[in-house]
Order: structure tokens, then C-alpha cells, then sequence
């Protein structure tokens, strides 16, 4: 290659990196309550399932054993909030592809042709483990990529993806501060489980389960420090109440979102809600099984309470101002 050639890769290169769709149309969605009666925001991040030829043609793994990383149909368990007035926010990109629950430049230099940004954190623990921005691994260490990926294609997917994304989750909470007085994210995601669903017979509860020893739902809110305890609490009993067993922040605390959202001091809260998959979907399939709609339907009472609880929070702050 000339210099005049290699001085031209470098300029198509740069505006590739503003102009070049990443076959993601839309990359996410809001979508809005017909009323917007909360300030709840939910967060879907992970559920994004839309696979481009392009992707899968860098990938030296099938779309099948990249989907072990997505949270598959989270967004759809929570949609009941949406008809309770408050929005949803959900990713069509997958979290193999981008990950947006990742401080923007976590990125693992070694997965990478040419030089990154001189603030990028290459040694966070999310890196080391190959799970950063653009994750090196998915399912049980296997190596997405079957070769380096050109640092320009990194810098297109955090323009074009992470950062919008985040744009947009940020201006619906400050949009809930400015109505409500506070803003409270429910970041949704699903964990893996290794008990067998398919098979088992039609279950209400968790309780009524053979797997009821292992957590059907980690809440994470960073050890008491991104959401206010009450709203924890509210979320917590609810479920315990419906039967099912609850964790907290153990083993998942609350990615970057929770923790960089989550400022109560500010009347931003945040709290991460993770599902477990063997509760409402086939986790070799993919496929949701007949207890999906079983689990929705008491997500929706959940944020109901929650919801419920945040109104009187209100009220009482309103009481408290006029005495």
C-alpha cells in the first residue's frame, strides 16, 4: 500500500466511523406509557436480538452460541410497566456485539488493530475477564472474534450505539426528576440457570419449583449505596410475597448503569432486577415456555407496588412541606 492509499484508508475509515449504518434500525427503542404517571424508568440493555450478517461474518461463533449472553425476552417481562405510565427503554443490538451496561472505553487491547483512545480503562476487571465494552468472550470462555478487530470498528460501535443509548436513558430520567421531584431506573437483566425447565410441570410460584433452592430474582443496588432502602424493600417483599427467593447484590451487584445512574443523594435512584431464565424460558432453545406469561403478570404487580410506594413517598413529602 502507498502512502497516498494508506492516507486514504485512514480518511474513509474516520467518516465510516460517523456515517456507516450498523445495520440496526433503530439500534433501540422507548417506549412511551400512554400516560406518563411515575418516575419509574425501566431499562432493558441486554435484550437486544438482532444479529447482523456483518457481525456474524467477524465471529468465529454461531448466532446460537452468541445469544448465551443476550436476556432474552427481558424486555417483553417488564412491558406491563409501560401500560402502568412509565417508559421502557430497550436495545436492538445484542450485548455480544455492545455492551452499554460497561464504562464507554473498556476496552481489551489485545482484541484490537491499532492504537485505542489514551483513556480507555484496558485494565478493569470486566476487561480481564473479556467482558468489556466489546466483550472478547461470551457463554463458557469461548472467543467471539476469529480475528482483531480494526480500533476504528470499536470507536463506530460506542458513537453510533453506547453513546445515543445512554443519551437516551439519561434524558427520561431527568425528565422523571423534573415531573416528580426524583427519578428512580429499574435495570433489567436475566442470569443463567443450570436447572433443566423444559419438562417441568406448569408452576405459579418459585416455591412450587424443584430448583426453589437457587434464586429466582438478584436485586443489586451497589450494597446500599445507588437506591434508597425503602424502594429495595418494596421490591423485595413484593416478591417474597408472590413466592418467590430473593437475593441481594449477591452474586450481582449492579453493572455500570446502577452505579453511575444511581445518585439518591441527587433523587436518582437505581436498582438492577435479575431474572432468573429458568423461570419463564427454554435456556437451550431460547424458546419461552409456559410460565413466561405467569412471570410478567407478577412483575406488573410488582411495579404496581412499587409504584404505590413511590406515591405515598410523595405524599408524605407533600405533608411534610405543608406543616
Amino acid at each position: 500500500m502507498t502512502s497516498d492509499d494508506s492516507a486514504r484508508e485512514t480518511y474513509w475509515t474516520a467518516r465510516d466511523r460517523e456515517t456507516q449504518p450498523l445495520d440496526f434500525d433503530p439500534p433501540f427503542e422507548v417506549l412511551e406509557p400512554a400516560t406518563l404517571t411515575s418516575p419509574l424508568v425501566f431499562s432493558s440493555p441486554h435484550s437486544g436480538a438482532v444479529y447482523p450478517r456483518r457481525f456474524l461474518d467477524l465471529a468465529r461463533l454461531d448466532a446460537n452460541t452468541l445469544r448465551r449472553s443476550e436476556d432474552v425476552a427481558v424486555d417483553e417481562l417488564f412491558q406491563g410497566a409501560v401500560r402502568l405510565g412509565a417508559p421502557l427503554l430497550r436495545a436492538h443490538f445484542p450485548r455480544a456485539f455492545l455492551d452499554v451496561n460497561r464504562e464507554p472505553y473498556e476496552l481489551d487491547p489485545k482484541m484490537f488493530e491499532g492504537k485505542l483512545p489514551v483513556f480507555s480503562n484496558t485494565r478493569s476487571l470486566r476487561v480481564a475477564a473479556g467482558l468489556g465494552t466489546i466483550a472478547r468472550l461470551v457463554g463458557e470462555s469461548q472467543e467471539i472474534y476469529s480475528a482483531r478487530l480494526p480500533v476504528e470498528e470499536a470507536m463506530r460501535r460506542i458513537d453510533q450505539l453506547y453513546k445515543p443509548y445512554h443519551r437516551a436513558l439519561r434524558a427520561l430520567l431527568e425528565r422523571a426528576e423534573r415531573t416528580f421531584g426524583l427519578a428512580v431506573l429499574v435495570d433489567c437483566h436475566s442470569m443463567p440457570s443450570s436447572i433443566q425447565t423444559v419438562g417441568q410441570p406448569l408452576a405459579r410460584t418459585a416455591s412450587n419449583r424443584p430448583d426453589a433452592a437457587r434464586p429466582d430474582f438478584v436485586l443489586g443496588d451497589r450494597f446500599g449505596t445507588s437506591c434508597a432502602s425503602d424502594l429495595m424493600t418494596t421490591v423485595e417483599q413484593a416478591l417474597r410475597e408472590m413466592g418467590y427467593r430473593v437475593q441481594r447484590n449477591k452474586p450481582y451487584a449492579g453493572g455500570f448503569i446502577t452505579e453511575h445512574y444511581g445518585k439518591p443523594v441527587s433523587h436518582f435512584h437505581a436498582l438492577q432486577i435479575e431474572v432468573s431464565r429458568g423461570l419463564y424460558m427454554n435456556e437451550k432453545s431460547f424458546e419461552k415456555i409456559a410460565r413466561f406469561s405467569y412471570i410478567a403478570d407478577d412483575l406488573t404487580k410488582m411495579v404496581a407496588l412499587l409504584m404505590a410506594r413511590l406515591a405515598d413517598r410523595r405524599g408524605q413529602e407533600t405533608s411534610q412541606a405543608a406543616e
